[in-house]
């Protein structure tokens, strides 16, 4: 018996979308990154991008829980001394939401060359308009 290992040109890409309104942020997160990956395929290989493409919708009105709104930062440097800046998630889903979700499901993906490919697979908007009609997306629960 062999091991089945699959091709980048085997790979038979899906998209999906995933209305954000009311779910939470960790648990939306998971599970796109879960579908950017292929894991939920019968020929996932964790060396190969098996996974499909996800548009993600009203991430504006996506909900964390607890005090995560005041008491979660998040942190970035510019490269020069005393360049740290640190925005609460509350700011941070006031100004750029698709950016919180973005940075969520970045953190659940490998930190290598095939998991910055995966992340391009990510589509987040605002609103309930995206560019992405012609792909036919299906309807993704979560």
């Amino acid at each position: 018996m062999k091991t089945y290992s699959a091709k980048e040109s085997d790979v038979k890409r899906e998209w999906f979308i995933v209305d954000a309104q009311g779910k939470v942020l960790g648990r939306v997160a998971s599970e796109v990154a879960r579908r950017l990956r292929g894991k939920h395929k019968p020929v996932y290989t964790p060396h190969v991008d098996t996974g499909d493409f996800v548009v993600v919708v009203n991430a504006d009105k996506i909900s964390l829980t607890g005090k995560k709104l005041t008491d979660k930062i998040y942190y970035r440097h510019s490269g020069y001394p005393g360049g740290l800046t640190s925005t609460p998630a509350g700011k941070m889903l006031k100004e750029k939401p698709e950016r919180l979700l973005h940075l969520a499901v970045r953190g659940m993906l490998p930190k290598n060359s095939l998991g910055r490919r995966m992340l391009k697979k990510l589509k987040v908007y605002t609103g309930e308009e995206h560019p992405h009609r012609a792909q036919q997306p299906q309807s993704l629960e979560i």
